[in-house]
């Protein structure tokens, strides 16, 4: 429910051709359907439901060509930032699932309308996720702070490769301390490449992380192997 496998709209893969490659790679460690989550960054990978759409139509074309046998779905990774004020305004977004929608930051800086998003997402009836909240050092010390937004309506998803440390030791703890609070519902590749996919191969068979993704007490992601 968290990946960049739909080819050439953002940082994630560039073509099908390297989608395949990684969709294949993820078969072989047992996953079976991908809900692909393409960024959508005004300023930077403006993508709007055509955009994506037509993204996933090549990608869903060239798995049926190869007959891999796996289900696609697709949603979008949205920024917090005021562009998605309107979106919201205009119920112009991408869902999943029962009406889930992926939100991020900025890893430099704390968007300052984050609670005011929450809110009016959840008011609207969308079920706001907020993607790799262990990748925002900014609330590392305010670890309180997880809780509140939770309380508010807020779900939160830990990528798979903070748990195997890939973005450093600090990120990896919090990760571990925010399953341990029981705050963590759902689990992602956040896959962008292959150097991820090789990481996630050599998690499958960490047992460290194994039995941290066992403590997960309300895990929702039903696409984790």
């Amino acid at each position: 429910m968290h990946n960049h496998l739909l080819p050439g709209i953002d940082d994630g893969s560039p073509d099908a051709d390297t989608s395949l490659q990684l969709i294949e790679g993820l078969i072989k460690l047992g996953y079976n359907r991908f809900v692909c989550t393409p960024h959508v960054i005004m300023d930077v990978h403006p993508n709007t439901p055509e955009t994506i759409s037509k993204a996933s139509e090549i990608l869903t074309q060239a798995v049926t060509d190869r007959r891999i046998p796996v289900k696609l779905g697709y949603s979008a990774e949205y920024m917090v930032n005021f562009e998605l004020d309107d979106l919201i305004k205009g119920r112009n977004l991408i869902t999943f699932g029962n009406n889930q929608v992926l939100i991020e930051m900025s890893y430099a800086v704390e968007s300052p309308n984050l609670r005011e998003t929450i809110f009016a997402l959840a008011s609207r009836g969308y079920k706001p996720i907020l993607a790799h909240p262990e990748r925002y050092p900014y609330y590392h010390h305010r670890i309180s702070y997880y809780e509140e937004l939770c309380d508010m309506g807020c779900e939160m998803q830990v990528n798979m490769l903070s748990l195997e440390g890939y973005y450093g030791k600090p990120i990896r703890t919090v990760a571990e301390k925010l399953i341990g609070m029981g705050l963590i519902s759902w689990l992602g590749t956040d896959m962008h490449h292959h150097r991820h996919l090789e990481a996630l191969t050599a998690l499958s068979t960490n047992k460290r992380v194994l039995n941290t993704i066992d403590k997960i007490k309300d895990l929702k992601n039903p696409y984790l192997l």
